[in-house]
């Protein structure tokens, strides 16, 4: 067999990583491949910078001429643009592509498959969702003839670390993230993984994928961590829960809104004993429920140069065997364009309230007012004595746990708790899942 041409878009971590084993593994990859890999260009911002391993004369800015007559095409730009035109045109050229790319496939997930199955080439794209973990194939192909239900995940080592840095060290969360930061797990600017984006663009992914849906990031209700106080996770600690960041991607039936899909992501309490519990570290994890399948969890390294390099390589391999063998095999696309998007207010859900009361008759009585005229109901109520405050007030922590409800009427009951003059605060609200 010839060589199949290899281009590369983007030489950053992951690139480096890839490019290196590329060329050191050249000959393992033959053999599972059937034919050998030439990576022929590494597209580059700056060609003149020194890239130790990488061959000089496979730099360049031109990205149009490296993916011309490219059989496989690997994106880790990251990025919409020119990410996204980049793709299409090799695409349309015949290329399979490779990519790790969250942001685009979140955006534009059914537009680019499309484009795939135009030209009956493959886009890949495990890396995209939780880096070394297998799930896209999983999901795609394993689970084709099963129908996915619910799919409730960790896919953010770095909200993973923090959180569990609370829970484990007592920190607070500044303290948490500085050490994420250290370590590396953090950027110096930490917004899209510590406010839910990350993994929001993670969650519409999988939700396409799994319910054959076109799910946008813009469809995602995204809550990110930097409410939770080192309080809120003693609380929790305290009645048997951990909180971790999760996407839950799901098909509801149920709704006032009627049936759909919601895909969500927010830090939610989950209790120890459920398999997610155990995820530690800046590790992720997939917890996937299935009719015939059951409950099956994904576990593994969730970022990082090698374990996504692993990833993207696996992905080259494939797209790689099937040029070889003259295969199509393309996923497939999102049939379902009417499917109705839920929002958050119509999901059902548990809330765990925490409320700062005056300590003095008739608290209980007031709070059970609202919750009974919201139609809401109290599956847990605990109550501590807090402090005497400057007029010499008594004061005391209110936890209370909600029965199932939807999330609108949940909203409004703490709403009008707010309001009650008996209610110094509410402390903490947090939604429960995994019961």
């Amino acid at each position: 067999m010839q060589p199949l041409k290899v281009a590369m878009l983007g030489c950053g971590v992951v690139g480096s990583e890839v490019a290196a084993r590329l060329q050191s593994r050249a000959e393992a990859l033959e053999e599972r491949i059937g034919a050998p890999l030439e990576l022929t260009a590494v597209v580059v911002r700056d060609a003149q910078k020194e890239r130790p391993g990488i061959d000089p004369n496979l730099l360049t800015t031109d990205a149009e001429a490296a993916i011309a007559g490219a059989d496989i095409v690997i994106e880790l730009m990251g990025g919409i643009e020119p990410a996204k035109s980049l793709i299409t045109s090799a695409l349309a050229q015949g290329s399979s592509v490779v990519t790790a790319n969250k942001a685009l496939l979140a955006a534009a997930y059914g537009e680019l498959m499309a484009a795939a199955d135009e030209t009956e080439v493959r886009l890949e794209h495990e890396a995209a969702v939780a880096g070394a973990i297998p799930i896209i194939r999983p999901v795609g192909d394993s689970l084709a003839g099963d129908r996915i239900d619910r799919i409730m995940g960790i896919v953010n080592g770095t909200t993973n670390y923090i959180l569990d840095q609370m829970d484990s060290q007592g920190w607070d969360f500044s303290d948490a993230l500085s050490s994420a930061q250290e370590l590396g797990y953090a950027e110096a600017d930490p917004t899209a993984d510590i406010g839910g984006h990350d993994a929001a663009a993670k969650a519409a992914i999988l939700s396409s994928l799994a319910f054959h849906a076109p799910v946008t990031i813009d469809d995602v209700h995204v809550e990110g961590i930097t409410g939770i106080t080192a309080e809120m996770v003693e609380t929790a600690k305290d009645q048997g829960f951990v909180i971790k960041l999760l996407a839950v991607c799901e098909r509801v039936e149920d709704s006032p809104a009627g049936p759909g899909l919601s895909a969500r992501v927010y830090p939610a309490l989950l209790p120890r004993t459920h398999p997610l519990a155990s995820v530690h570290g800046a590790f992720n994890a997939v917890f996937i429920e299935a009719e015939a399948a059951g409950s099956l969890m994904f576990y593994g390294q969730g970022a990082g140069g090698a374990p996504t390099a692993s990833a993207v390589l696996g992905d080259v391999v494939s797209v790689a065997r099937r040029r070889v063998l003259g295969g199509r095999g393309q996923y497939e696309r999102p049939l379902h364009p009417e499917t109705t998007l839920l929002p958050i207010s119509a999901i059902t859900t548990r809330y765990h309230i925490t409320l700062d009361v005056v300590d003095r008759p008739g608290v209980l009585a007031a709070v059970s007012e609202v919750f009974a005229d919201e139609g809401a109901s109290i599956e847990l109520m605990r109550q501590t004595i807090g402090e005497v405050d400057d007029d010499g007030v008594q004061h005391a922590k209110l936890v209370l746990a909600t029965h199932e409800n939807t999330d609108a009427a949940l909203s409004r009951t703490v709403d009008r708790l707010g309001d009650l003059d008996v209610v110094r605060a509410v402390a903490s609200v947090i939604r429960a899942e995994g019961q």
